[in-house]
């Protein structure tokens, strides 16, 4: 796995989301933040607690001007019954051959209950109006990520 870190090009994507429209990362350069964070699947409790979190700050975050997009290997009918079932008020991309996920270097070899298997690590990335990464987030609680990254949005604003 080699992650892309701070001051990185994000590599350009375009993908269907639980609508399965085609969006692109381009669509928001030049316009807004954009906060790109990878999830292992939807609808398990870990990857909730993170949806719900960022759900919750969805006002803040637009008055920051960053806009969100959670990346998964789901299918998007998966995304838009995650998205219906927790009443989710952002964008979801199904990322079904994990192409952007190698891009971002967040796929990778896991370990879980003694097994090994191949998976996204949960990380997520602030993408600049530049298309440059200003932020890697990559410790955090999952109920914690959507403080986290508010936290750091309010201190790049602040500079």
């Amino acid at each position: 796995m080699n992650t892309l870190t701070e001051g990185d090009n994000a590599p350009h994507f375009t993908l269907l989301d639980q609508n399965e429209k085609q969006v692109a990362l381009a669509d928001f350069m030049g316009k807004q933040q954009v906060l790109v964070y990878f999830y292992p699947k939807a609808m398990t409790p870990g990857c909730t607690i993170q949806a719900q979190g960022l759900r919750d700050s969805q006002k803040q975050l637009a008055e920051l001007n960053t806009v969100v997009l959670g990346i998964s290997p789901d299918a998007p009918k998966r995304l838009a019954k995650f998205c219906q079932r927790d009443e989710l008020n952002f964008t979801l991309l199904s990322d079904l051959d994990h192409q952007v996920a190698d891009d971002f270097g967040v796929w990778g070899l896991k370990k879980f209950m003694g097994k090994e298997y191949d998976g996204i690590h949960r990380l997520s990335f602030l993408i600049g109006l530049n298309g440059k990464i200003s932020h890697v987030f990559n410790k955090f609680k999952t109920k914690e990520h959507h403080q986290v990254v508010l936290d750091v949005l309010n201190k790049l604003t602040e500079s």
